[in-house]
């Protein structure tokens, strides 16, 4: 098994006012050649949007585009019509294929949004863009870990063009769970979100990362009450 560790103060910085980011790789003005992607998972973006802020109307192609509320709302629009409001619990993709246009914005006139938008490669080109946006209770994944993304087109996921997986747990204090690969010979990027876990001889405390791969499963405990985003990846 190998892995790379990245703490979370080793995260790009940007402070736009209304927009705080933290990126765990190279994006917009960051740029670390060591921290370009981790496989197939090229943007990992920790967002705070001001209430009443955000990004407006732009393109994208050939991504898959998902986004993880922490706290707040998401208003989405983009050009194939679709509207909506995403929340904590829900998970939103967008495949941008062919070409998209899309705005994000924050609907509150008083809360600040935190999210994750994570971008990865798909494994084909210039596809339909598609929408899809759903609830998921959280209970599934206490103490447990549930696949809420994945290449499987089935009602329990959230479908992507790429043989890659996004698995949430919550796990309490003295779990340890096992993550088992989704797909043969991927790597896995470990967020950990709140909390306190090892992995690997690791310890990891809010917002550190750990990249492994070259391993089909690994093993990790919790030490305090904890919330862990696995984010798994075609390695080549």
């Amino acid at each position: 098994m190998k892995t790379v560790y990245h703490p979370a103060d080793s995260r790009g910085f940007a402070d736009h006012g209304w927009l705080k980011a933290k990126h765990s790789f190279s994006f917009a003005n960051y740029y670390d050649p060591e921290r370009m992607h981790f496989g197939k998972l090229r943007v990992l973006n920790d967002d705070i949007v001001a209430s009443g802020k955000g990004f407006g109307t732009h393109p994208h192609n050939n991504m898959e585009i998902i986004t993880i509320p922490l706290r707040g709302q998401l208003e989405h629009k983009d050009s194939m019509g679709n509207g909506s409001v995403i929340t904590a619990g829900e998970v939103q993709v967008m495949s941008a294929g062919s070409g998209i246009l899309h705005s994000e914005f924050n609907p509150s006139d008083t809360d600040k949004v935190n999210l994750f938008q994570i971008w990865i490669f798909p494994d084909t080109q210039d596809v339909n863009p598609r929408y899809d946006q759903r609830k998921f209770d959280q209970d599934s994944y206490r103490d447990s870990i549930a696949t809420l993304v994945s290449n499987e087109q089935n009602g329990d996921r959230i479908f992507i063009h790429q043989k890659a997986a996004v698995s949430l747990s919550k796990p309490q204090a003295g779990t340890e769970l096992t993550y088992m690969n989704k797909y043969t010979g991927n790597g896995t990027y470990v967020m950990l979100v709140n909390g306190k876990v090892s992995i690997a001889d690791q310890t990891l405390t809010e917002r550190d990362a750990l990249g492994i791969w070259d391993t089909e499963s690994f093993r990790f405990k919790a030490a305090e009450d904890s919330f862990v985003m696995f984010i798994e990846v075609p390695m080549n």
